[in-house]
């Protein structure tokens, strides 16, 4: 059965971010682990602060994961689902079935894989169709100059995201998060060509993520085919409110 059309501008959704570092709320400059900005040291605080101002949706990324191979904050990310009603993705360090049953019985809503579906594609490709995961799997791409990076951003591939998003097109994923590390965590704005190009080059629904600084650089997103955008360091650096956010997103205000 063939996947539905990616929604509508209108129904996109916001995705405010918390990326986890030795349990603390960070970000990183451009994928960089050397350059990272702490901004606080209880991400179930900072998750209620989003759902209460009326976010739906939360991406979550383990950086010690997808550095090493191995989720380190599966207790916070089970405080986040148990506390609050936000709906959470997770992504970083899964790189196994057990990595995925222990998220979902965490109360995720979705996990993304990234290194594992590019380093073994036949496991991955044969995973997304398991009746089990069908809706829940979101492949999460991310590409320096067009090409698919891994590994924590550290390694770059050949084969580049509009390849593996055309190839994906018809497989039942959740989505695919679209991560330009050239404009990630620089408030620049995001790359709304490529962002569109690979829309247009799947039926899986696309989630933007990096680049945004501004609420016109939402709003420039909001008219593209895309299930979502995500958006981190702007909220952090007070470039906007979350409740700014969700009204330029998700109400086109």
């Amino acid at each position: 059965m063939m996947p539905p059309a990616p929604p509508t501008a209108a129904a996109a959704r916001l995705f405010p971010a918390i990326d986890l570092r030795g349990g603390k709320v960070v970000r990183l400059t451009q994928g960089d682990y050397a350059r990272q900005t702490t901004y606080g040291d209880d991400p179930l605080e900072q998750a209620q602060v989003f759902a209460q101002a009326g976010a739906s949706w939360l991406h979550v990324v383990d950086l010690d994961g997808a550095r090493s191979g191995e989720m380190t904050h599966a207790p916070h990310v089970r405080r986040i689902c148990a506390e609050t009603t936000l709906k959470v993705e997770v992504g970083g360090g899964v790189r196994s079935e057990q990595a995925i049953d222990l998220l979902l019985n965490c109360g995720v809503e979705r996990v993304i894989l990234g290194t594992a579906a590019l380093r073994n594609w036949a496991w991955f490709e044969k995973l997304v169709q398991h009746k089990a995961y069908q809706r829940k799997l979101v492949l999460g791409l991310d590409a320096r100059g067009g090409k698919v990076a891994t590994d924590g951003w550290e390694k770059t591939s050949d084969v580049t995201a509009l390849e593996i998003a055309r190839r994906v097109s018809d497989w039942p994923l959740a989505a695919i998060v679209y991560t330009d590390i050239a404009v990630d965590g620089m408030l620049s704005g995001p790359n709304v060509a490529a962002t569109r190009e690979l829309a247009q080059a799947t039926r899986v629904p696309i989630i933007a993520s990096g680049g945004v600084g501004t609420l016109d650089h939402l709003r420039a997103l909001r008219m593209l085919p895309i299930q979502g955008a995500i958006v981190g360091k702007a909220l952090y650096e007070n470039a906007f409110t979350i409740h700014e956010a969700l009204a330029a997103f998700e109400r086109g205000a």
